[in-house]
């Protein structure tokens, strides 16, 4: 049995399970089964990630894989299929989108139907077995011999889940806890949860730090000498794209830093763009310069994690802002709002509003940045919009959802042709009773299913918040949810009186119209 048909069979196994005990010794059993130089690799496939930030693979090539036959036998390694996929990010120009299928056909006709199932999952970044990376960690402390906080410590700062796998495996326990901040390698974000209102977060939080919620690229910026990076939240170098960035961190008085900031595109009012116009700057094919001159890019920094040699981690976010305040000027830092007020907080969000942005943060005041991960010391109050979309299927849930109907596959009305046309899914919103319900509901809808899916007549309205539309490839009509969440289910609603998709067209032209 190869790696791959290994981890092929491992992925069946931890999708039959709910318990994460079991999925961690699932995992653990695998990882020692690969040879030691494939461990890092194979952790990271079991995540459901593939080293290659963009393949430009989607749904769309699905249908003609399925008619390319697999292999009988097993024989293909995670290093040949890491270099397939590796061939497929790299492929561009003209012609590139034959070359990639042509690339996907003699992959898929090496696999067997058990790895093509696997591969497909990792493509789409759908695995649906309930291995994320938290459990995938653990499970590679406890195969490794090592602490399991150390390796998730060593995975935040690096953002490297292979490799530190592998370092774990390799050279143990010390090299783990030698892994720190460093200059030009980007840690991972720390992350918010969502929270209702301003009332709420200070219910939570009763001394916070409110600072705007802009709808911008999430950027972190390295400063040694002369030499400025800039990475996204995933850890990709765009730098070339963003010359104002770079030449604002080269003003800052101190030359070693590393900053957290959003980077967003303002007109000339200083109301906002769109963030699909921001994400302009950020494309593959750019004319920076005459991009520069149509969409100027500004930066807003709300963090600073590292000044003068020394890692601010584990500092409290009032140290962190004070030397953010010391180092960075007033321009360039988010508008931000200490304070137990809720009527001073109250207004802050209006202002935040008022001026155009998504809405408002509200941090901690004693919290470090807990690189990489998601929890209540950050919250974020947003407002959404909501569109009334129809159920064309749902997946079956796992873990304490086990056995429910989960994820929707949400879809709006073509007008001239009264058929559904997907934009997306979700399962965030759901409460106990809503899943139940839907569990039922979708049930007695049913059409046909397969081993993940249940596909159902398009006949209940969901109402839908999202924080916008976005153009999307992946999806029929182009466009896509953003952030999409359940608020209820709309019995007063029939399939004819749903959103229909000129409205979802309508409100992507609201947010991609600058001058609106």
């Amino acid at each position: 049995m190869t790696a791959l048909s290994l981890l092929a069979e491992t992925s069946e196994r931890l999708a039959a399970t709910s318990k994460r005990g079991e999925k961690q010794r699932i995992l653990a059993a695998s990882l020692l089964s690969c040879d030691t130089p494939d461990r890092g690799l194979a952790a990271l496939y079991l995540a459901g990630s593939v080293r290659q930030p963009k393949l430009n693979v989607g749904y769309a090539q699905l249908p003609r894989l399925r008619e390319v036959p697999g292999a009988e036998t097993s024989s293909l390694s995670l290093r040949a299929l890491d270099s397939t996929l590796q061939s497929i990010a790299d492929t561009r120009g003209a012609g590139s989108n034959a070359r990639r299928m042509e690339l996907l056909s003699t992959l898929w006709s090496s696999a067997t139907a058990q790895e093509q199932r696997f591969i497909a999952g990792l493509l789409l970044g759908e695995l649906r077995q309930g291995a994320v990376e938290s459990v995938v960690l653990d499970a590679a402390a406890a195969a490794a011999d090592v602490t399991p906080g150390n390796l998730r410590r060593a995975f935040m700062l690096s953002g490297n889940l292979a490799e530190v796998v592998q370092l774990a495996f390799e050279s143990g326990e010390s090299a783990l806890t030698g892994v720190s901040l460093e200059l030009f390698r980007p840690v991972l974000p720390m992350l918010a949860e969502p929270c209702s209102d301003v009332e709420s977060a200070l219910a939570q939080l009763p001394l916070a730090a409110f600072e705007y919620k802009l709808d911008g690229a999430r950027v972190q910026v390295h400063r040694r000498g002369d030499e400025v990076r800039v990475y996204t939240r995933t850890g990709n170098d765009v730098t070339s794209a963003v010359p104002e960035v770079v030449e604002l961190a080269l003003s800052f008085s101190e030359p070693e830093l590393v900053l957290d900031g959003e980077v967003i595109a303002l007109r000339s009012d200083g109301k906002p763009y769109p963030f699909q116009e921001t994400m302009r700057r950020f494309g593959r094919k750019l004319d920076v310069d005459a991009l520069r001159q149509t969409l100027p890019l500004s930066a807003f920094f709300f963090d600073c994690l590292y000044a003068a040699g020394r890692s601010l981690l584990d500092a409290p976010t009032t140290e962190r802002i004070a030397i953010l305040e010391a180092l960075v000027p007033e321009r360039a830092r988010m508008p931000r709002l200490v304070t137990s007020d809720r009527a001073a907080a109250e207004a802050f969000a209006a202002a935040a509003l008022a001026a155009g942005h998504e809405g408002v943060m509200a941090k901690a005041c004693d919290a470090p940045y807990a690189a990489g991960k998601r929890g209540a010391n950050w919250l974020k109050i947003k407002r959404a919009h909501t569109l009334d979309l129809v159920v064309l299927a749902a997946e079956w849930g796992s873990g304490r959802r086990k056995g429910f109907l989960s994820n929707l596959h949400l879809g709006a009305r073509e007008e001239q042709t009264g058929q559904f046309v997907m934009l997306g899914k979700t399962f965030k919103g759901l409460t106990d009773e809503l899943l139940q319900f839907q569990t039922q509901a979708l049930q007695e809808r049913e059409t046909h299913r397969d081993s993940y899916t249940v596909y159902v007549r398009p006949e209940l309205v969901v109402e839908i918040a999202v924080s916008d539309i976005q153009k999307s490839p992946r999806y029929p009509a182009g466009l896509a949810l953003r952030l999409a969440r359940v608020k209820r289910y709309r019995p007063d609603k029939t399939p004819d009186q749903a959103s229909t998709l000129d409205e979802v067209r309508a409100l992507y032209e609201l947010y991609a119209t600058p001058e609106l």
